[in-house]
This record gives C-alpha cells, sequence and structure tokens, in this order.
C-alpha cells in the first residue's frame, strides 16, 4: 500500500510499501482506515537524525503514529466496535502477559510494540490492523482531527496525573509546543487555578494566552524565575512541567519551584542533563518522569466531547497525503507560530 516512507535519515518517500502480511485481521482485531494522522516531534526526529536514543532506524520505516480513522472490518470475536465507527487509537500495543503489563504499568513494558518506533512500521498509509482493546469509538461531535490530538494530549493528561494535581495549584509549563501547550490544558482540567507557559516563541505564547487562564513568558527576554517569584509573593509553583526538551531549561526547574513542590520531566531529552541536587533538597521536591501514558485515551476522548478540554487551536496546518514529504520538510524547517501539523489521506 502507498505509504510515507522514511528510508534513511533525511530521505523521505511516497511509494507502495509491502505491509499486507504483517496486516493479517486477528479474532480481536480491526482493520482501520485511516483519516488524519498527526505529525509527531518524534517522527520528526526520526527524519532529521535517522533516530532517538536508543531507537535507531535501520530500516526503512513508515511514519506516524498520532491517528484517527474508520473500521472497516472487525474480527470474529470483537463486539465493541462495528464496521463504520469513527475511531482514534492508542499506538503501543504491550505484551499481556509481561509483569508491567500485569501490573498496569503497560507503557512501561519493555516489549511494547509501538507505531513508528523501530521497528514497528507508523500509519501513515491508508490502512492498519490494531486490537480491539486500543480502539476507541469517537462521539459523534469529536471530529477526525481531534481525534488525531488525543496521542499527544494523553501524554498531558498522563503528566498531570503523575503531577497529582490539586484544585487551585499553580504550574509552570516549559515550552509551548505541542506536548507543552496540551500538559497546559490537561494542568487547567486537573483543577490549577493558573498556568505559566514559557518558550522563545512569541506566536505561539500568544497562542497560549488565548487558551485559558495562561500567563505567557518569553526566556529570551524575561527572567523565568524572577518573573514567576515575583507574581507568586515569592513562593513559586507547585508544579513545573519541563516539556521543551531542552538541557537549558532542565537545569532550572527547581529556581521557580515552592517548597515541597513537584517536578514533572515530559519533554524527550537527547542528551544527558543536569540539575542542582541542593536546590532540589532544600525543597524536598519530587521529582517524576513520565513515558508516554497509560489508562488515559477513554479520559481524553471524553473530555474533548465535554468541552474540558479544547485542541481545535492547536492544530495550525493540515495537508493531504500525497504533499506528506513537503509536510515533514516545513516541520522539521521548525517555522515559528506553527504547533500541530496534520496529514489528511484520501477518503
Amino acid at each position: 500500500m502507498k505509504s510515507l516512507v522514511l528510508e534513511e535519515k533525511l530521505k523521505l518517500s511516497l511509494r507502495d510499501f509491502p505491509i499486507e502480511r504483517e496486516e493479517v485481521l486477528g479474532a480481536r482485531d480491526v482493520r482501520i482506515r485511516l483519516h488524519t494522522v498527526g505529525i509527531c516531534g518524534s517522527d520528526v526526529h526520526y527524519y532529521t537524525h535517522g533516530g532517538a536514543g536508543p531507537f535507531q532506524v535501520k530500516a526503512p520505516m513508515i511514519l506516524g503514529h498520532e491517528a484517527s480513522g474508520i473500521v472497516a472490518e472487525t474480527g470474529a470475536e470483537v463486539t465493541s466496535l462495528k464496521v463504520g465507527d469513527r475511531v482514534c487509537m492508542e499506538p503501543g500495543i504491550p505484551d499481556p502477559n509481561s509483569r508491567a503489563t500485569r501490573m498496569g504499568l503497560y507503557n512501561i513494558d519493555p516489549a511494547v510494540r509501538f507505531w513508528a518506533t523501530p521497528p514497528i512500521h507508523g500509519v501513515l498509509r491508508p490502512s492498519v490492523v490494531h486490537p480491539e482493546n486500543f480502539t476507541f469509538k469517537l462521539p459523534g461531535n469529536v471530529s477526525f482531527a481531534e481525534a488525531a490530538m488525543v496521542e499527544p494530549l494523553a501524554v498531558g493528561v498522563h503528566a498531570a496525573t503523575k503531577a497529582q494535581v490539586k484544585p487551585g495549584d499553580i504550574a509552570l509549563v516549559m515550552g509551548a509546543g505541542p506536548i507543552g501547550l496540551v500538559t497546559a490544558l490537561s494542568a487547567l482540567a486537573a483543577g490549577c487555578a493558573r498556568v505559566f507557559v514559557s518558550d522563545v516563541d512569541d506566536t505561539k505564547l500568544e497562542l497560549a494566552a488565548k487558551l485559558g487562564a495562561i500567563t505567557p513568558i518569553n526566556v529570551a527576554r524575561q527572567d523565568l524565575a524572577r518573573e514567576i517569584l515575583a507574581a507568586t509573593d515569592g513562593w513559586g509553583v507547585e508544579i513545573v512541567f519541563e516539556c521543551s526538551g531542552s538541557p537549558r531549561a532542565a537545569e532550572g526547574v527547581f529556581d521557580p519551584l515552592c517548597p515541597a513542590g513537584r517536578v514533572v520531566f515530559v519533554g524527550v531529552q537527547m542528551h544527558d542533563i543536569k540539575y542542582d541536587v541542593g536546590k532540589a533538597m532544600v525543597r524536598e521536591a519530587r521529582v517524576e518522569h513520565v513515558f508516554r501514558y497509560a489508562h488515559v485515551f477513554p479520559r481524553c476522548v471524553a473530555m474533548l466531547s465535554s468541552g474540558a478540554i479544547d485542541v481545535k487551536p492547536l492544530i495550525t496546518r493540515t495537508f493531504e497525503f500525497e504533499d506528506s514529504v513537503r509536510a515533514f520538510e516545513i516541520a522539521a524547517s521548525a517555522p515559528k507560530g506553527e504547533v500541530k501539523m496534520q496529514i489528511a489521506l484520501p477518503q
């Protein structure tokens, strides 16, 4: 089937790719016709760098894992979905018998098979076979474009859950990219009274300021800790979400943090980082890390349907499938003001 294939570092092609033998429909699987696929930062990193940490592209691989579509066929034992249902899909399939999965921690199962993570192919292609249990029916008022945002939103919801947000908390989100902004929205939905968002891109910060009780801070010309301490009577924020993936930002996570505050590392750090353990100790800070998400897709769908979270403003550009290569070239250039780019497949 025609697919967007990462042939090697900095080389993409839109071509027929032999994957049908891997897509046999099992009794508890559904076949999904893809409708919308988001371009994730990890997809772009595989394109520009040929890998990310331990995940290295060693053979041609189809990209894409943020997806929505329509059920085209169901396995013999599928009961919760039918042909024609509009769905979004959780892209990681764990080993149901692994110790991590049995403990409910399936996102950190070492054997998890995750779309567009080498050597597993992604979904920038016409159709995919996926387990019923990781496929979620969409309410009528949730669009395909919004549904393709459930995957990144799940990261933000998981981060807010790990942070144990309490009503009235004040938080800082470092980074106004897609993950930073969905984390800010998740923190507000979880009960934060106010969220600061820091970045160097004024256009993204302007967008952030329109999303709710969010105060933008441009760290290119403002001192982050000073601004936050001034705004909180010298106390600091209860939670810092590091979503930028910047080693420099990671070094400063404790400066704006209040005593007994929480730090959650969300953004992927491609290099070793360092932070001041002394600053953490005197605050008795709690430090958490997230890896993807677990048990949050239904919550995300429900919040989109109820209006508790609105991701539509974050979708800044949509490309046709035939323009997929150009879409990735543009995404790799990191144009200012762009948050989430998506690709619409032919129907």
